[in-house]
Protein backbone atom coordinates (compact mmCIF):
# COMPACT_ATOMS: atom_id res chain seq x y z
CA UNK A 1 0.00 0.00 0.00
CA UNK A 2 1.52 3.58 -0.71
CA UNK A 3 2.40 6.05 1.82
CA UNK A 4 -0.74 8.40 -0.26
CA UNK A 5 -2.80 5.61 0.29
CA UNK A 6 -2.44 5.00 3.85
CA UNK A 7 -2.48 8.68 4.86
CA UNK A 8 -5.96 9.22 3.51
CA UNK A 9 -7.23 5.59 4.59
CA UNK A 10 -5.96 7.11 8.16
CA UNK A 11 -7.59 10.79 7.81
CA UNK A 12 -11.03 9.24 7.17
CA UNK A 13 -10.73 7.35 10.17
CA UNK A 14 -9.45 9.96 11.73
CA UNK A 15 -12.63 12.44 10.70
CA UNK A 16 -14.83 9.59 11.38
CA UNK A 17 -13.67 9.31 15.30
CA UNK A 18 -13.30 12.95 15.62
CA UNK A 19 -17.16 13.45 14.47
CA UNK A 20 -18.00 10.21 16.87
CA UNK A 21 -15.57 12.27 19.85
CA UNK A 22 -17.40 15.39 19.53
CA UNK A 23 -20.78 14.05 19.28
CA UNK A 24 -20.04 12.06 22.54
CA UNK A 25 -18.72 15.53 23.81
CA UNK A 26 -21.75 18.36 22.77
CA UNK A 27 -24.66 15.88 23.19
CA UNK A 28 -25.08 12.72 25.24
CA UNK A 29 -21.93 14.62 27.77
CA UNK A 30 -23.32 17.94 26.89
CA UNK A 31 -26.87 17.18 27.20
CA UNK A 32 -26.39 14.60 29.52
CA UNK A 33 -28.06 12.42 27.86
CA UNK A 34 -26.03 9.51 29.63
CA UNK A 35 -25.16 10.29 32.90
CA UNK A 36 -21.87 7.87 33.46
CA UNK A 37 -20.47 9.05 29.65
CA UNK A 38 -18.49 12.04 31.35
CA UNK A 39 -16.31 10.10 33.39
CA UNK A 40 -15.44 7.84 30.51
CA UNK A 41 -14.66 10.61 27.84
CA UNK A 42 -12.65 12.60 30.51
CA UNK A 43 -10.22 9.35 31.36
CA UNK A 44 -9.89 8.42 28.13
CA UNK A 45 -11.41 5.15 28.51
CA UNK A 46 -13.72 4.74 25.52
CA UNK A 47 -12.06 2.75 22.82
CA UNK A 48 -13.58 4.17 19.57
CA UNK A 49 -13.40 1.26 16.71
CA UNK A 50 -13.76 1.97 13.37
CA UNK A 51 -15.40 -0.51 10.77
CA UNK A 52 -15.15 -0.20 7.33
CA UNK A 53 -17.95 -3.43 7.30
CA UNK A 54 -20.48 -3.57 4.75
CA UNK A 55 -21.73 -7.05 5.46
CA UNK A 56 -23.11 -8.62 8.10
CA UNK A 57 -20.56 -11.52 8.88
CA UNK A 58 -17.37 -9.21 9.24
CA UNK A 59 -19.48 -6.35 11.25
CA UNK A 60 -20.01 -9.21 13.44
CA UNK A 61 -16.76 -10.53 13.67
CA UNK A 62 -15.81 -7.04 14.37
CA UNK A 63 -18.36 -7.16 17.19
CA UNK A 64 -16.69 -10.44 18.86
CA UNK A 65 -12.86 -9.12 18.23
CA UNK A 66 -14.03 -5.54 20.22
CA UNK A 67 -15.46 -8.24 23.00
CA UNK A 68 -12.31 -10.07 23.27
CA UNK A 69 -10.38 -6.99 23.60
CA UNK A 70 -12.40 -5.56 26.54
CA UNK A 71 -12.34 -9.10 28.51
CA UNK A 72 -8.33 -8.41 28.20
CA UNK A 73 -7.80 -4.88 28.34
CA UNK A 74 -9.85 -3.83 31.83
CA UNK A 75 -8.08 -0.23 31.50
CA UNK A 76 -10.74 0.24 28.77
CA UNK A 77 -14.72 1.14 30.03
CA UNK A 78 -16.23 0.80 26.97
CA UNK A 79 -16.04 0.04 23.14
CA UNK A 80 -18.08 2.42 20.22
CA UNK A 81 -17.79 0.31 17.25
CA UNK A 82 -18.25 3.17 14.39
CA UNK A 83 -19.94 1.41 10.90
CA UNK A 84 -18.06 3.84 9.03
CA UNK A 85 -19.47 2.63 5.26
CA UNK A 86 -22.43 -0.10 5.82
CA UNK A 87 -25.56 -0.42 7.25
CA UNK A 88 -26.64 3.05 6.88
CA UNK A 89 -30.40 1.62 6.20
CA UNK A 90 -31.94 2.11 9.70
CA UNK A 91 -34.20 -1.49 9.27
CA UNK A 92 -30.90 -3.59 7.48
CA UNK A 93 -29.11 -1.94 11.06
CA UNK A 94 -31.54 -3.43 13.49
CA UNK A 95 -31.20 -6.60 11.80
CA UNK A 96 -27.55 -6.89 12.45
CA UNK A 97 -28.48 -5.57 16.03
CA UNK A 98 -30.45 -8.51 16.09
CA UNK A 99 -27.45 -11.16 14.66
CA UNK A 100 -25.28 -9.55 16.79
CA UNK A 101 -27.48 -10.26 20.38
CA UNK A 102 -27.77 -13.31 19.34
CA UNK A 103 -23.54 -13.77 18.32
CA UNK A 104 -23.11 -12.47 22.35
CA UNK A 105 -24.99 -15.14 23.67
CA UNK A 106 -23.78 -18.11 21.34
CA UNK A 107 -20.43 -16.80 22.34
CA UNK A 108 -20.48 -16.74 25.92
CA UNK A 109 -21.06 -12.99 26.36
CA UNK A 110 -24.36 -13.21 27.75
CA UNK A 111 -23.78 -11.30 31.18
CA UNK A 112 -20.91 -10.07 30.55
CA UNK A 113 -21.24 -7.59 27.49
CA UNK A 114 -25.03 -5.80 26.52
CA UNK A 115 -25.29 -3.70 23.15
CA UNK A 116 -26.72 0.11 23.00
CA UNK A 117 -27.69 1.70 19.55
CA UNK A 118 -27.03 4.39 17.84
CA UNK A 119 -28.21 4.94 14.29
CA UNK A 120 -28.15 8.57 11.97
CA UNK A 121 -31.94 7.41 11.19
CA UNK A 122 -32.76 5.62 14.42
CA UNK A 123 -36.85 6.16 15.70
CA UNK A 124 -38.85 4.76 17.98
CA UNK A 125 -41.56 2.54 16.77
CA UNK A 126 -44.49 4.63 18.39
CA UNK A 127 -42.48 7.86 17.00
CA UNK A 128 -42.91 9.84 13.81
CA UNK A 129 -39.32 9.97 12.08
CA UNK A 130 -38.77 13.18 12.68
CA UNK A 131 -39.97 13.20 16.16
CA UNK A 132 -37.23 15.06 18.60
CA UNK A 133 -37.31 12.56 20.72
CA UNK A 134 -35.60 9.73 18.19
CA UNK A 135 -32.39 12.13 18.63
CA UNK A 136 -31.37 10.19 21.86
CA UNK A 137 -30.37 7.42 19.86
CA UNK A 138 -29.09 9.46 16.61
CA UNK A 139 -25.65 9.59 16.25
CA UNK A 140 -23.38 10.70 12.73
CA UNK A 141 -22.36 7.03 11.72
CA UNK A 142 -24.34 3.55 12.59
CA UNK A 143 -22.64 2.13 16.09
CA UNK A 144 -22.27 -0.82 18.09
CA UNK A 145 -21.68 0.51 21.90
CA UNK A 146 -20.41 -2.40 24.30
CA UNK A 147 -21.35 -2.18 28.04
CA UNK A 148 -19.74 -4.07 30.16
CA UNK A 149 -22.43 -5.33 32.33
CA UNK A 150 -20.61 -5.54 35.88
CA UNK A 151 -20.21 -1.93 35.33
CA UNK A 152 -23.47 -0.77 34.30
CA UNK A 153 -24.58 -3.00 37.49
CA UNK A 154 -22.40 -0.71 39.81
CA UNK A 155 -23.15 2.82 38.26
CA UNK A 156 -27.01 2.16 38.16
CA UNK A 157 -26.33 0.22 41.72
CA UNK A 158 -25.59 4.14 43.34
CA UNK A 159 -27.46 6.56 40.78
CA UNK A 160 -30.71 7.91 42.09
CA UNK A 161 -33.93 6.52 40.02
CA UNK A 162 -31.44 5.43 36.94
CA UNK A 163 -35.06 4.16 35.06
CA UNK A 164 -36.11 7.68 34.33
CA UNK A 165 -33.34 8.21 32.62
CA UNK A 166 -34.81 7.30 29.23
CA UNK A 167 -37.87 9.16 30.12
CA UNK A 168 -36.10 12.58 30.75
CA UNK A 169 -33.77 12.54 27.84
CA UNK A 170 -37.05 12.41 25.53
CA UNK A 171 -38.24 15.25 27.56
CA UNK A 172 -35.29 17.07 27.18
CA UNK A 173 -35.15 16.29 23.26
CA UNK A 174 -38.49 17.49 22.23
CA UNK A 175 -37.84 20.84 23.90
CA UNK A 176 -34.73 21.71 22.61
CA UNK A 177 -36.83 20.30 18.80
CA UNK A 178 -35.56 18.04 16.09
CA UNK A 179 -33.84 21.17 14.29
CA UNK A 180 -31.83 21.66 17.16
CA UNK A 181 -30.15 17.97 16.39
CA UNK A 182 -30.29 18.57 12.95
CA UNK A 183 -28.48 21.92 13.13
CA UNK A 184 -25.61 20.05 15.79
CA UNK A 185 -25.26 16.73 13.54
CA UNK A 186 -24.83 18.84 10.11
CA UNK A 187 -22.16 21.08 11.92
CA UNK A 188 -20.64 17.82 13.26
CA UNK A 189 -20.17 16.07 9.63
CA UNK A 190 -18.79 19.41 8.43
CA UNK A 191 -16.70 19.77 10.55
CA UNK A 192 -15.09 16.26 10.27
CA UNK A 193 -15.71 15.95 6.55
CA UNK A 194 -15.36 12.15 5.42
CA UNK A 195 -12.28 11.80 2.85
Amino acid sequence: MSKDVQQSINLKVSAEIDATKQWVDEIIIGLNFCPFAKKEFVNNTICYYPSAAEQVKPALQTLIEQCHYLQEHNEIETTLIILTEGFRGFERYLDLVDYANDLLIDSGFEGVFQLATMHPEYYFADDDFDDASNFTNRSPYPMLHIIREASMARVLAVYKNPEEIPEQNIVLAKNKGSHYFQQALARIHQAHPQK
